[in-house]
C-alpha cells in the first residue's frame, strides 16, 4: 500500500513539475526535486530511494546521519542538510553533506570553512519576506555577506534559498520568489569563482509550482512525497 501510495505521489509532483515548467517556458531538466524525509523513517525513505529519487533533504544532523548509513549502499543519493546548523556541531555533519541550504552568517561560514574536507556547495539564505521569525540575511545585507565570504576557500555559493510565509497569497508567493531570483541574477552577473550563484532553492509542497515559474532551480518537497497533513516547517525553525 505504501510503495503504491509513494509512486502515485511522485507521479504527482513530477506531473506537476512538468506543467509548471511548461507555463513557464523552462526545460523540466532544470529542476532539481529534493524530497523532504524528515517525516518518516528509514523504510519509507529507502521506498522513495527506489521509486529513483535522487535528492533527499534532513533538518536534524543525526536523522540524517543515520539515514545515510542505512542507505550507505545506495551511493548516488545526493544529501542536503536544511536545518539549523550549530557551529559546534559543524565538525560531525559537514563532510557528510552534498549541499548546505542555510548559510547565513561569517562565524558559521568560518567554522564550514574550518572543518571542511571538501568545498562544500552552499546556499546562502536570504529573509526576502523580512519576517521577524524566520532567519536569513536581509537583502539589503547580501552584497556584503556574499563578499565576506571571499576568504574561504571551502565555501562555494552555488545559489540562494529563502522560505516564503505559509499564509502568503499566490500574488505574495510570485513577489518574494522573484525578488530572489532578481537578487540571485545580480550576484551571479558578477562572475565571481566562489560564488557562481546560479541556483535558487525556493518553493515546498504549497508552493512549489509558483517557485518554477520565477526560476527555482531547487524544489523542496516533503508531505506532498508522503500524503499526510503534516505541514513543511522552514529551516529557522528548527537548531
Amino acid at each position: 500500500m505504501l510503495e503504491q501510495t509513494l509512486k502515485t505521489n511522485i507521479q504527482k509532483i513530477e506531473k506537476n513539475i512538468q506543467e509548471a515548467c511548461e507555463t513557464s517556458s523552462r526545460d523540466v531538466d532544470s529542476i532539481k526535486l529534493i524530497c523532504v524525509s524528515k517525516s518518516v523513517d528509514n523504510e519509507t525513505t529507502k521506498q522513495v530511494v527506489d521509486q529513483g529519487i535522487v535528492h533527499f533533504a534532513e533538518n536534524r544532523m543525526e536523522k540524517l546521519l543515520e539515514k545515510k548509513e542505512f542507505l550507505k549502499e545506495d551511493r548516488h543519493i545526493k544529501w542536503h542538510f536544511i536545518g539549523n546548523l550549530q557551529r559546534r556541531k559543524v565538525k560531525t555533519i559537514i563532510n557528510e553533506i552534498d549541499y548546505f541550504h542555510a548559510l547565513d552568517n561569517v562565524k558559521l561560514a568560518s567554522e564550514i570553512d574550518k572543518r571542511a574536507e571538501k568545498q562544500i556547495k552552499c546556499f546562502v539564505q536570504v529573509n526576502v519576506s523580512g519576517e521577524e521569525s524566520k532567519q536569513g540575511v536581509s537583502p539589503d545585507s547580501l552584497d556584503e555577506f556574499i563578499d565576506s565570504l571571499s576568504v574561504f576557500e571551502n565555501i562555494v555559493v552555488v545559489g540562494l534559498m529563502t522560505m516564503a510565509p505559509y499564509e502568503a497569497s499566490n500574488d505574495e508567493l510570485h513577489h518574494i520568489f522573484s525578488d530572489l531570483n532578481r537578487l540571485k541574477t545580480a550576484i551571479e552577473s558578477k562572475q565571481l569563482a566562489y560564488a557562481p550563484c546560479k541556483e535558487l532553492s525556493m518553493g515546498m509542497s504549497r508552493d512549489y509550482d509558483v517557485a518554477i515559474s520565477e526560476g527555482a532551480t531547487f524544489v523542496r518537497v516533503g508531505s506532498s512525497f508522503f500524503d499526510d497533513d503534516e505541514k513543511e516547517v522552514g529551516t529557522d525553525e528548527f537548531i
